[in-house]
């Protein structure tokens, strides 16, 4: 196998088509029953019905690529979970309960982005969901909530959610703001270079009207959340940047605190990461192609640094050039034809990137939550148990995994990591990129005796 693809998102699909106009033998390997990943989900059974008009032309737009991608010629393996990677490259991955190898001269891993982990008292609530679940519910599902949500968090994706909300005929109870005060002082800095992306920052305007006119309650520059309930969401507090305190009652909380890259499979590959300030999380390093630092590892999408589906697309693109190259099968001058344009366009799509990262950076009370707040919610372990395992010692994170369980979950750390990390930086006085991240251990994913014991091609498992 020359490439093997990990993700059948916009990265993924734009590279599996490239590379197969290279002359690249491609397969794509992906978690979910069909392609378009988190931004185009179902985007095959949705584009061309009703809900393609609520949920806007950036989700329509999918359609084309996934109608390319089915006819490139990749091979497409649906609903397939990879538990391992190895030197060699060596795949292991698991499919309908059976377990298989395959081995590829370079692996593209286009794992797209997760939400951002953002831990307050009672969040493990019944009742409590994220944005981005919700709109998976939408997507998949035409899920409407029946009960009307409140809305707290910040960024982009809460806004859109919100307005396909209203768009498909359900409500919204009220917003309660996260983003920090000052959103466009902070931004101004940034806003020449945005210009190239004016369309996109006429389109916001057009949304926020929308949520104005709505008519629903807003309160701005939120920054502590407490839920309550006995079996179930009951009741939210929250204290904003001014003071002022507020409650509300309420069966359906939605919580969005912006997305970070997925970087679960570069740290178990022991890639090189950087610490990105703007965004607050790791980054994988990268060459000009995608290339980590593990050679014939590749990194695109919105996994390589959050730019947006446009840009993850090129990325892809890139990429499969970058994997074309590094195996021979294209010259440095045919390459580089290729790529002028590609790092053209992925410059123009990442024009606003600087002024989302102002406008909305992570308030700081997700880094800091109280001590009765659980941050672990597979071992069900809270930031105080971090913070106790701290007052015995100097632990590193891979210590405080050690002494707590902390990341030793079925998650291995996705929703408490950044968490951890951060509670042993305050304590220690250091730089999150200073303390670290724990290590990934394989099975990446959960993984049966029985799928183990079904790879029987020649290979020994990990």
């Amino acid at each position: 196998m020359d490439l093997l693809i990990i993700g059948a998102g916009p990265a993924g699909m734009s590279a599996a088509v490239q590379a197969r106009q290279l002359g690249l033998e491609v397969l794509v390997v992906d978690e979910q029953p069909a392609p378009g990943g988190q931004i185009w989900r179902a985007v095959e059974a949705r584009a061309e019905s009703g809900m393609a008009s609520l949920l806007g032309e950036e989700y329509a737009a999918g359609l084309p690529l996934a109608r390319a991608f089915r006819a490139s010629g990749a091979l497409y393996e649906p609903a397939t979970q990879v538990w391992q990677i190895e030197p060699g490259w060596k795949i292991f991955m698991s499919h309908a309960q059976k377990a298989e190898c395959v081995q590829a001269a370079s692996v593209l891993l286009a794992t797209g982005a997760q939400e951002r982990p953002a831990p307050f008292p009672g969040w493990t609530l019944p009742g409590v969901l994220t944005v981005g679940a919700a709109q998976i519910l939408m997507k998949n599902a035409r899920e409407i909530p029946q009960v009307a949500p409140w809305i707290a968090g910040s960024g982009p994706l809460v806004l859109l959610y919100m307005v396909q909300l209203l768009r498909a005929g359900g409500r919204i109870a009220g917003w309660l703001d996260t983003t920090p005060p000052g959103a466009w002082r902070r931004g101004i800095a940034h806003a020449a270079g945005a210009l190239a992306a004016w369309k996109d920052l006429a389109k916001g305007a057009v949304w926020m009207h929308e949520i104005r006119r709505a008519g629903f309650p807003i309160v701005r520059g939120v920054t502590q959340l407490r839920a309550r309930g006995t079996q179930q969401l009951e009741q939210l507090s929250y204290k904003t940047a001014s003071g002022k305190e507020g409650a509300v009652d309420l069966q359906l909380l939605l919580v969005h605190e912006g997305v970070v890259p997925s970087v679960h499979m570069t740290h178990a590959l022991a890639c090189e990461h950087a610490w990105s300030e703007s965004q607050q999380s790791l980054v994988p390093l990268l060459d000009p192609w995608g290339m980590t630092s593990k050679p014939g590892i590749f990194m695109a999408g919105d996994g390589a640094g959050i730019g947006g589906a446009r840009a993850a697309c090129t990325r892809g693109t890139l990429s499969a050039v970058g994997a074309a190259l590094n195996m021979g099968r294209l010259d440095a001058d045919a390459a580089n034809r290729l790529a002028t344009p590609l790092r053209r366009h992925l410059a123009r799509e990442m024009a606003m990137r600087p002024l989302l990262d102002a406008m909305y950076p992570p308030r700081a009370e997700l880094f800091s939550p109280p001590d009765d707040t659980v941050v672990c919610r597979c071992e069900e372990l809270t930031a105080g148990d971090i913070r106790a395992t701290v007052a015995g010692g100097r632990p590193d994170p891979n210590q405080a995994k050690s002494l707590t369980r902390a990341g030793m979950g079925p998650c291995q750390g996705r929703h408490c990591g950044y968490t951890v990390a951060h509670i042993l930086a305050q304590a220690h006085g250091k730089t999150v990129q200073e303390v670290g991240f724990h290590r990934i251990r394989p099975p990446l994913k959960q993984l049966t005796l029985g799928e183990l014991a079904s790879l029987d091609n020649g290979q020994e498992a990990p």
